[in-house]
């Protein structure tokens, strides 16, 4: 299309999209950050990591009582974002310089987590205070990065608890990749994405086509619309998602079909207030990382 001038603004009912095709297949993909258009009717979050977020104890400060490098500490903590997990350190989350936004680093034990959640303490952050439920029409999404694949859990998405255990939480929705079954479960592939959806304590397990790989920015987004009906896109497009209860193993889906309907999840639980967490589990000892580059999440201002 050429360059087109209005004399009037433009409308759109539901939204304006970036894209691009991909030449080969002539896949489509999404590639709005965040929210496009901002729709009044919703309230939006968006978070690209200016500061750096550290453990929770460095963004809670007595300035009459602590020491000065808490002082200096706190200063440039992140006010919205923490990050904690077994043997992490405020240390361990760094501003990478060759990837935007922040790196996540394991400690090096086997089982040692980093694990990126907002602030849970009292009126700390709107990301965990405004509740972000079933009910509400909750769309998040981030943009992370693996700079290498070895012997890890990376979880990202809505849950209950910071756990990378699909049995932990009865009411969630989370992409998951795991390059083995130890400590976690046995999928039928340890080689691609998978996105996980729990509705009462019953777990559903969707095999995305999609083999991860070291390197490669993967923008995730989970849409749940006002029938509490979920949906996933990954780098923009959107998949179908199983209906094939099941903890283990994983049943393979597509990529919805163009002009075609997505297959959403069943209506997921009333009233459940989700928390977004992002994190990676070292499979063994040695240290494991995670980048992110970005997330946002939206919900009508209003159930």
């Amino acid at each position: 299309m050429a360059n087109t001038t209005f004399s009037g603004p433009v409308r759109s009912e539901n939204n304006l999209q970036l894209i691009s095709k991909t030449a080969s297949t002539g896949v489509v993909h999404d590639r709005t950050q965040g929210f496009g258009l901002k729709d009044a009717r919703r309230y939006y979050l968006y978070e690209s990591f200016a500061k750096k977020p550290g453990l929770n104890a460095v963004s809670i400060i007595d300035p009459d009582a602590d020491s000065a490098s808490a002082l200096a500490a706190y200063v440039i903590a992140n006010r919205d974002f923490e990050t904690l997990g077994t043997n992490m350190t405020t240390a361990l989350t760094t501003f990478p310089g060759t990837s935007a936004g922040i790196k996540m680093t394991t400690a090096g034990a086997d089982q040692d987590q980093a694990i990126l959640l907002p602030h849970l303490d009292a009126n700390m952050s709107a990301w965990s205070k405004v509740l972000w439920g079933t009910e509400n029409s909750v769309e998040w999404e981030c943009s992370i990065m693996l700079p290498a694949l070895d012997n890890q859990k990376v979880w990202a998405g809505l849950k209950l608890t910071n756990d990378q255990l699909v049995a932990t939480d009865d009411d969630q929705i989370f992409f998951k990749f795991q390059s083995d079954a130890t400590n976690s479960e046995a999928f039928t592939t340890f080689a691609n994405w998978h996105l996980v959806h729990s509705i009462g304590g019953t777990d559903y397990i969707s095999k995305l086509p999609i083999a991860v790989a070291a390197n490669t920015p993967y923008h995730l987004k989970i849409a749940i619309d006002s029938d509490r009906k979920a949906t996933c896109f990954v780098n923009g497009v959107q998949y179908n998602i199983t209906s094939t209860a099941g903890s283990t193993g994983g049943t393979a889906v597509t990529a919805v079909e163009a002009g075609k309907a997505a297959t959403k999840s069943a209506a997921l639980t009333n009233d459940v207030d989700l928390i977004p967490y992002i994190g990676i589990e070292a499979g063994a000892a040695a240290a494991e990382a995670i980048d992110v580059h970005w997330t946002s999440i939206s919900r009508h201002v209003y159930e």
